[in-house]
């Protein structure tokens, strides 16, 4: 059975569809799973082994250049890789018009089917003209958990049941000598505080609080912008225990998150993909509902807060600190 994934953006709905190939392989050993998604979170995607071809997809770059010959040739050549194959079943676990029209551009086999959301989660982004490339439609649940929805879709098209915790077919942590030279060769926490929309932040005066607590533990400030550069600047002016990273890719991001001993951040992706590895993670939610993203698949993973309500410093300390004696 060829089997596409259409899940295309951002890098926490990404990270969250991965169970689905887990689930398919786990129902339909032989299955062979493509998967289309934005160029820049392609490295993600492979570090899945049971998927066997990532199509990039590059519309947010496309569309700064629309009219240049240059990149409607890169058009081209996306939608000839996309028809290379005819699928047996093709799934859009986004709702998007433009997941929809790359589900309508796919080429399925006699009797292949396309299988898509019949309604969105509460708040979510869901476009219900999306529905006209299915030829089945799921309805799920208006809470369901964003690993979840994608879950159900692919278990409703395929005929069986969720019965296992999701499986995000991650690789295990690296060696000490394997890591790259910007990472300690010690246990270190690494603090996601960065976040595009301001309201999600959690105080700066809680993470140096959180970092005072965890000393002499290493702690790692990454950033994502110069914005984000300034403000672990300020933290890191403020521990004796903490450094600024430089600019990471997203694989070293990856890295970052899958090796380190502890993970607190916002919600955001690298602390989602922290906790896909179960990592020893605390997830702070401060202005985004917890039932859609938390880490709920494992012990290891501690969810505090919620829309309007931050958790205190001495709570996330004493979820760290737990984490770190059960470790």
């Amino acid at each position: 059975m060829n089997i596409l994934l259409v899940r295309v953006s951002s890098l926490g709905d990404v990270l969250h569809n991965l169970p689905v190939v887990a689930d398919i392989r786990r129902h339909y050993p032989d299955a062979q799973i493509d998967w289309v998604v934005e160029e820049g979170y392609v490295s993600l995607v492979r570090l899945n082994p049971h998927v066997r071809r990532v199509i990039p997809f590059a519309l947010r770059r496309w569309r700064r250049g629309l009219f240049k010959p240059e990149v409607r040739a890169e058009m081209r050549a996306f939608f000839r890789t996309l028809r290379e194959e005819p699928y047996d079943l093709v799934l859009d676990t986004q709702g998007l018009i433009k997941t929809g029209i790359i589900m309508g551009a796919a080429r399925v086999k006699p009797g292949g089917r396309k299988v898509g959301l019949a309604n969105g989660t509460e708040g979510s982004g869901y476009e219900p003209v999306s529905r006209i490339f299915h030829t089945d439609s799921v309805k799920v649940a208006r809470r369901a958990h964003a690993v979840a929805r994608g879950r159900e879709v692919a278990a409703n098209a395929l005929g069986y049941a969720i019965d296992t915790a999701p499986d995000f077919g991650l690789p295990a942590p690296s060696n000490l000598a394997a890591r790259p030279a910007w990472m300690p060769r010690e246990d270190y926490a690494v603090f996601f505080h960065g976040t595009a929309r301001a309201a999600k932040k959690w105080a700066a005066p809680n993470w140096i609080a959180l970092g005072r607590a965890l000393a002499p533990m290493p702690v790692l400030l990454p950033w994502g912008s110069e914005g984000e550069k300034s403000e672990a600047e300020q933290l890191a002016a403020s521990l004796p225990n903490a450094r600024v990273l430089p600019k990471l890719s997203m694989m070293d991001a990856v890295e970052l998150a899958r090796d380190c001993a502890l993970a607190v951040g916002v919600d955001t992706g690298l602390t989602h993909i922290a906790a896909a590895f179960v990592r020893p993670t605390v997830e702070i939610y401060c202005d985004s509902p917890r039932w859609k993203t938390e880490g709920n698949w494992s012990p290891r993973i501690v969810n505090l807060g919620d829309t309007g309500t931050p958790p205190s410093a001495d709570d996330v300390v004493a979820a760290a600190r737990t984490l770190l004696a059960s470790a």
